[in-house]
């Protein structure tokens, strides 16, 4: 069946609604490991809501979304094909892209298959909702290097704060607000940390959806014309409170949510 014929909503797909003591489970457990991103897609599904799916089925229903559906690009592999950007400039996208993912070791093969873990592809609605939610998901890392928000708890935290002006799932802002306060209680920072979250929100909500994008001319634009075109301010606030974690003696690559890692370097 091709991608464009799937139902818009599957007859089997219910909205569960805000299932507070799952997403305190969860988080208690991505608090012991921040890189424990299974945890993540748990808070997510725990907090989709009306606002999250409507965005999902006017994007479908758009003319973009129909291009995207009818063009069935596969997200991950495109973004993992190296090879295809290698006549893209130093500056574009695509370089900033691969060096952040080399650079970090990641993969977009890897964050599907960590998505995996939480509900494996045979437990997941065949509908187009479910294609526009791997959408949001596969675009994820586009998110930091666009934005320039780091791959430290900080970082993470503060992308998801972003990330849920552009996406409306409330799992993303818990996770954000609670995060901060997370990393403010084991680090004892004076950096002040709420604020790097409203930042983030704000820089959210004034950019344009990013996951609404034509990825591929995405990835081959200029980086710095890419964020101007999508209106994506600069993270101040969060450079300023690595700054003061770094004049504190908290190393950024040791900044986690647990009490072990945000100790002083």
């Amino acid at each position: 069946m091709a991608l464009i014929d799937l139902p818009l909503v599957a007859p089997d797909r219910k909205m569960a609604g805000f299932r507070p003591f799952k997403v305190l489970h969860h988080f208690g457990k991505l608090v012991e490991d921040k890189e424990d991103t299974e945890q993540v897609f748990h808070i997510i599904e725990a907090t989709k809501g009306k606002r999250s799916h409507r965005q999902a089925w006017d994007f479908i229903q758009s003319p973009e979304g129909q291009r995207y559906l009818r063009g069935e690009v596969d997200i991950p592999a495109m973004l993992d094909d190296h090879a295809r950007w290698a006549d893209c400039g130093p500056n574009s996208v695509a370089a900033h892209y691969i060096a952040f993912m080399k650079r970090e070791g990641l993969s977009a093969a890897g964050l599907v298959a960590e998505s995996h873990k939480w509900a494996p592809p045979e437990q997941r609605h065949k509908d187009l909702t479910e294609w526009y939610f791997e959408r949001l998901r596969d675009t994820h890392d586009l998110f930091h290097v666009l934005t320039g928000y780091g791959r430290d708890a900080l970082g993470e935290a503060s992308l998801l704060a972003f990330s849920y002006q552009q996406n409306h799932n409330f799992g993303l802002l818990f996770i954000a607000y609670a995060g901060a306060r997370q990393i403010g209680k084991v680090s004892g920072t004076k950096a002040p940390m709420f604020a790097v979250i409203r930042e983030g929100r704000r820089l959210g909500k004034a950019a344009a959806k990013i996951s609404h994008q034509d990825i591929e001319a995405l990835m081959r634009e200029d980086i710095g014309a890419a964020r101007v075109r999508l209106n994506i301010g600069q993270p101040e606030m969060y450079r300023q409170c690595l700054a003061i974690l770094e004049s504190e003696g908290i190393a950024r690559e040791r900044l986690t949510l647990g009490g072990a890692g945000a100790q002083a370097a």
